[in-house]
């Protein structure tokens, strides 16, 4: 398992009973986790001074309950900047499991020595994009939701990335990959955090098991012919870090180059174990 474990403002304090204990910067959440199927003592004071809660509802769904927590505030890795607020579904804006391979791929980035594009699908808030960008990629930032774009260029500013070289774009990343192919723009990097199930802006479905692996036989016509890696994130438990392995190793095994999956994960600062958090699988040179 691939552990981010380089973070100062954010931990897993605990976790029991199909939720966890974090704290982000100073403020205490508690969220539910469905990989947490265990039932240990809730011992941990945090558990009841907690500044909001998110409950689950057995309809599907939920919604938080504050205690005393601001509509916004900050949160840092290394050099980056992201702020954070409770919305939609338990989310605060950011992964911070991710951050392992930010650290990877930053790494991967620097010691290349030279240019490197990068393009980021399925993009978010933008974890990703500043992590490459600071690293000194010029980065392409594609999602189909206009509120998440602009996040991402507010955590860009706050991380010093303003006059990076940043694209922002706003569209569908299955119909924008096919319009770059057409337009014979090509990327050294890939980074892609696909959602297991959502809509399109006309009301495509979109689900992972079944659009997954069409999109990286799409996207790996878009390398480069000097590509650097390329990274596929699921938070789809049935996509095992095997079954990305498989599928990166299909279409990218006449660059060359090695593959890796593992589950990625976060440690639990009360117990010394480790959070499973989804896979990842990457191909490097």
């Amino acid at each position: 398992m691939w552990i981010a474990d380089n973070w100062n403002e954010y931990e897993v304090i605990d976790c029991s009973n199909g939720e966890k204990l974090e704290r982000w910067g100073k403020y205490l959440l508690v969220r539910p986790d469905p990989q947490v199927i265990w039932d240990t003592p809730k011992t941990h004071r945090g558990w009841k001074q907690r500044n909001a809660h998110y409950h689950r509802s057995k309809k599907g769904g939920g919604e938080w309950e504050f205690f005393d927590l601001p509509q916004q505030w900050d949160l840092h890795y290394k050099n980056l900047t992201f702020h954070l607020k409770p919305f939609n579904f338990k989310h605060t804006g950011l992964f911070p499991e991710q951050a392992v391979n930010w650290d990877w791929f930053g790494e991967k980035i620097k010691q290349a020595h030279r240019p490197v594009k990068v393009l980021n699908l399925f993009a978010y808030t933008g974890g990703a994009t500043a992590a490459a960008a600071a690293a000194g990629a010029s980065v392409t930032h594609v999602d189909a939701s206009k509120g998440m774009v602009t996040w991402a260029k507010e955590n860009a500013a706050a991380s010093g990335l303003s006059d990076a070289p940043i694209r922002w774009i706003v569209d569908d990343c299955v119909k924008f990959a096919e319009r770059e192919l057409r337009r014979n723009n090509r990327y050294d990097a890939i980074i892609m955090d696909p959602p297991s199930y959502g809509r399109g802006p006309k009301g495509e479905i979109w689900k992972i098991e079944n659009a997954v692996f069409p999109l990286i036989k799409l996207c790996t016509r878009l390398l480069s012919d000097d590509p650097l890696f390329f990274l596929i994130n699921s938070y789809t438990t049935g996509l095992q870090p095997a079954v990305l392995a498989y599928m990166l190793g299909t279409e990218l095994k006449k660059f060359g180059g090695t593959i890796d999956a593992q589950e990625i994960g976060l440690p639990v600062s009360s117990n010394g174990l480790a959070l499973p958090c989804g896979a990842s699988g990457r191909w490097e040179v």
